[in-house]
């Protein structure tokens, strides 16, 4: 558990395209970048082991942004490969919202950001009263056919709502903006609203791309 006093103004970046971490979900990293294991170094040296992850973006002039939102995992697990790679897991603490770069000589990027605004993320788990869980079911599994895509239905179906939600808006294969459309939905609802949206234009796309085909 991280406390408030672990809630730093300023955090390591990881800012890797599709790569979603949602609060109290979790999500496990390959790195082997020397700037990103030292950023893991660096991160582990503190109270809160916290790692900020985000969506970069293209701006016009070509150069790499950040998103204004994203979100700090707690590293929670951690192993070495023999290679001097490292596998490690984050744990979903608390979405952000980044304030500004910090420069400096670190190897690896930094924001100044802000916590307020998230205060649910580091409540008690979300719940769902209008999820129709058949309905989702259905759906999902005719998106997971159209992509050639396997996954533990039984686990899933078991699952509570926070957990099905988020953790099939971190494992879908959606594109980068589309992450952080599902990142920045302000409630869980709102979230598995979006999912749905987002599952349903894939298939809608799907199915007039193979009747151009055709």
């Amino acid at each position: 558990m991280v406390k408030p006093t672990d809630l730093p103004d300023v955090i390591p970046i990881f800012p890797l395209p599709g790569a979603l971490l949602l609060p109290r979900a979790r999500l496990p990293l390959h790195l082997f970048e020397p700037r990103y294991l030292a950023m893991l170094d660096d991160a582990l040296k503190t109270n809160g082991r916290l790692i900020g992850m985000i969506q970069p973006f293209e701006a016009a002039d070509g150069t790499s942004r950040l998103h204004s939102i994203g979100c700090a995992g707690r590293v929670t697990a951690m192993s070495e490969t023999d290679d001097g790679r490292y596998m490690i897991t984050l744990s979903g603490v608390s979405r952000f919202r980044v304030r500004e770069e910090v420069e400096g000589f670190s190897p690896y990027r930094r924001c100044r950001i802000e916590w307020t605004g998230f205060e649910a993320d580091r409540g008690p788990e979300e719940t769902d009263h209008g999820l129709d869980r058949d309905g989702l079911m259905d759906l999902l599994a005719r998106f997971f056919e159209d992509r050639g895509l396997s996954t533990d239905w039984e686990g899933i179906k078991e699952a509570e709502p926070e957990l099905l939600i988020n953790s099939l808006a971190m494992l879908c294969p959606f594109e980068p903006e589309e992450k952080q459309a599902l990142l920045e939905a302000p409630s869980l609802t709102t979230r598995r609203e979006t999912l749905v949206t987002l599952i349903e234009y894939a298939l809608h796309s799907g199915d007039d791309d193979k009747k151009v085909v055709q």
